[in-house]
């Protein structure tokens, strides 16, 4: 009689990079010959892939470890990742996982997990941390799908350089790291041959991939090289750091018509003053021009971006500041974080708190600004064409659409017709909104215009 599989529950917690990391330890299971399931269903393996970003991760990540532990006690509970690499003692004193597994040791999954189904009589947690301070190599994980139906999230690079001072991801992630362009290469091709239309090239510290291969260029190359793989219609840039926004690099991907105009520029404060005491390495002057020489090349390039409110020692004028410098650059959207205190960080023991009330108040008006700037973003392609990647169908008024995305990343919508299928790219005309953030499109020539 068949051996039954054993069945897995993974759970991700962070960024876009922790995503891609939990799909690729799913895939290892399966080739290992486990079964997958929703984490909500009983299974003999929980893992949670966990995130140390803010002290509210860590407290997310306990949680959800707990809340495994509940869903069946006789379950091996697996901790992965950031707040692993942050806090392994405590998680094993807290009995809080039975395996833990910080980063850099994901692809070990199976045979620990077989290790320790073979000691388990033992009762003690399992563990596989490394010193990230001295990790030289990257991690080769791979996935061969994902759960996005049109994209794929593509991982290049690991590891931090930049130390910001409210930042604990360079102690928990380790130096920067760039996996090997061949073997992006070869996943962006799998993927591509499996009908996905648009890769996402995505890492910790993306604009540093290839410094530490010591290859100039190394970016620009992997963008050049995975836009001519067949069938990769579009290739998206995850978070860039204004830095690597240089003349040369922007004449060389404007020639890339696949590269979608999409930039998200990491920038946290638009005071000079607030910025020195995160440790950015760019003044808001030299934020200023990379955004303006995207804009002289591309015709309506989207530029989002991070925002730190009530940061330590942001005084009323530094956020004035900051203000002013958003409205001025108009991005597409903006992320708005509070500052969260973490813990092992600089800026943790940094005088000046700012009062959780008045970090509200700065967070609420910058969310109330983004929002204006987006709609008027979005309102410039009333009239004009363009295209969509057609994702997902949504009834609205009545009436089933087609959902997707621009090349710049605003959502769209196309009445359901022969042709308005998932993974289409459908060119269409912009004639109103349906929504807040939803414009309709008809069907029709796509006329985007780049400038050289």
């Amino acid at each position: 009689m068949e051996k039954a599989k054993r069945r897995a529950a993974l759970h991700n917690l962070g960024c876009k990079v922790n995503a891609y990391e939990t799909e690729a330890m799913g895939q290892l299971l399966e080739a290992a010959g486990y079964e997958l399931v929703p984490f909500e269903e009983r299974a003999d393996v929980y893992l949670v892939n966990t995130c140390s970003v803010t002290n509210m991760a860590d407290r997310k990540s306990r949680q959800m470890l707990h809340r495994a532990r509940k869903q069946n006690p006789e379950a091996v509970v697996v901790a992965a990742g950031c707040y692993v690499q942050a806090a392994a003692d405590e998680i094993a004193a807290h009995g809080d996982a039975d395996l833990v597994i910080g980063n850099n040791q994901k692809n070990r999954l199976p045979d620990l997990l077989e290790e320790y189904f073979e000691k388990r009589g033992e009762k003690q947690a399992g563990r596989a941390v490394i010193d990230i301070a001295h990790a030289g190599e990257y991690e080769e994980l791979s996935i061969s799908r994902t759960a996005e139906h049109t994209r794929a999230f593509v991982k290049i690079q690991d590891g931090c350089n930049q130390f910001c001072s409210y930042c604990i991801i360079p102690y928990t992630r380790g130096r920067i790291r760039s996996r090997k362009k061949e073997d992006v290469l070869a996943e962006i091709r799998a993927l591509a041959g499996r009908g996905y239309k648009e890769a996402v090239l995505t890492g910790i510290h993306l604009s540093s991939y290839g410094k530490d291969l010591g290859e100039r260029d190394a970016l620009l190359s992997v963008i050049e090289e995975a836009a001519a793989i067949p069938g990769v219609s579009r290739i998206r840039l995850g978070s860039l750091e204004p830095g690597v926004i240089t003349e040369e690099f922007v004449r060389r991907i404007v020639q890339v018509k696949e590269l979608c105009p999409h930039f998200h520029l990491s920038l946290q404060s638009g005071c000079d003053s607030v910025l020195k005491r995160m440790n950015r390495h760019y003044s808001t002057a030299e934020y200023g021009e990379k955004c303006a020489l995207l804009r002289e090349y591309y015709e309506h390039p989207a530029i989002t971006t991070d925002v730190i409110t009530g940061f330590p020692g942001e005084s009323d004028e530094e956020f004035e500041d900051t203000m002013e410098f958003l409205e001025r650059i108009g991005f597409y959207e903006m992320h708005v974080f509070k500052y969260s205190r973490r813990k092992g960080t600089r800026a943790a023991a940094m005088a000046g708190q700012v009062p959780e009330p008045v970090k509200a108040e700065r967070s609420r008006r910058a969310i109330a600004l983004g929002e204006q700037m987006s709609e008027e973003f979005r309102r410039y392609y009333l009239g004009r064409k363009g295209s969509l990647l057609l994702e997902e169908p949504r009834v609205i008024g009545g009436k089933t659409y087609m959902t997707g995305f621009t090349e710049e990343y605003v959502k769209g919508a196309v009445e359901m017709d022969e042709g308005a299928e998932s993974g289409a790219i459908v060119p269409v005309h912009f004639t109103e909104f349906l929504e807040k953030d939803l414009l309709k499109g008809e069907k029709g020539l796509d006329s985007r215009s780049i400038l050289y």
